[in-house]
């Protein structure tokens, strides 16, 4: 995907998440809980995405070269009546998505990744809000699945930028070669990623074995790698209790 092919998704995918909250917050207190977010509400949810939207805002219309200093950050009082807070939510997410169309992915900007652009917020962000609307449909009912592209980029961008991020700003074990892959189910790909050291390596189109293999679809495996969806859930051959050990190699944030 690239940046062109991301803005209509981002915008798609706002919207899913402001009917799923409409729908939670419809049903009045107590605010229904997050089951993928332990100790988070639904409002919560959109109280830390919604600000996350603006920070990045800010971050794009300011052209910031530097992470902003707090201290010199303003965000707008965030509404505390349910149907203010979707509003102030979907307000949010139409100014970054105006702001990703209006600069383009070469722009340079800010970034917690060695890719300082533009194009590397839109990937982050449409994942997050992809995410982030499958647990919020998951406050009231059965979430819908990642759509399968955006998907894909998903593990992609997991393994490839999320993975090393992770393990660097956390307390990991060193890679001993333990040797992954993911197969999809609904599409051809398949990622075989191999820890050594304090490396993270993807192994394009290996024919190596590997210590465990999971397989599902593309939503599926994005979910797994993003701790929404359990081992289980997922088809596993070789050594299955190496599959949960993924997120001591890569601690959660």
């Amino acid at each position: 995907m690239d940046h062109a092919e991301r803005l209509a998704p981002f915008r798609t995918e706002a919207a899913a998440f402001e009917k799923a909250v409409r729908r939670a917050l419809d049903l009045g207190e107590p605010v229904p809980a997050v089951p993928s977010c332990p100790g988070w509400t639904v409002a919560d949810l959109v109280r830390h995405l919604g600000g996350v939207h603006r920070y990045l805002a800010h971050v794009l219309r300011e052209r910031l070269t530097a992470p902003p200093d707090p201290a010199g950050l303003t965000l707008p009082e965030v509404p505390g009546d349910p149907d203010g807070l979707t509003d102030w939510f979907a307000q949010g997410a139409r100014d970054l998505a105006e702001l990703f169309q209006e600069l383009g992915p070469d722009t340079a900007v800010w970034t917690w990744s060695v890719e300082q652009t533009a194009g590397f917020w839109l990937r982050m962000q449409l994942i997050e809000l992809a995410v982030h609307r499958w647990d919020a449909e998951s406050a009231t009912g059965t979430p819908g699945r990642l759509a399968p592209d955006m998907a894909a980029d998903a593990v992609t961008q997991t393994i490839e930028v999320m993975a090393p991020a992770r393990r660097g700003w956390q307390q990991a074990p060193p890679g001993t070669g333990e040797r992954y892959r993911f197969r999809r189910t609904d599409g051809p790909e398949s990622w075989t990623v191999v820890f050594s050291g304090d490396q993270v390596l993807l192994e394009p189109a290996s024919t190596l074995p590997a210590d465990v293999e999971a397989s599902g679809t593309a939503s599926e495996l994005a979910l797994f790698l993003w701790r929404r969806l359990p081992p289980t859930a997922l088809q596993v051959t070789g050594d299955a209790a190496l599959l949960p050990y993924w997120f001591t190699l890569v601690p959660p944030v």
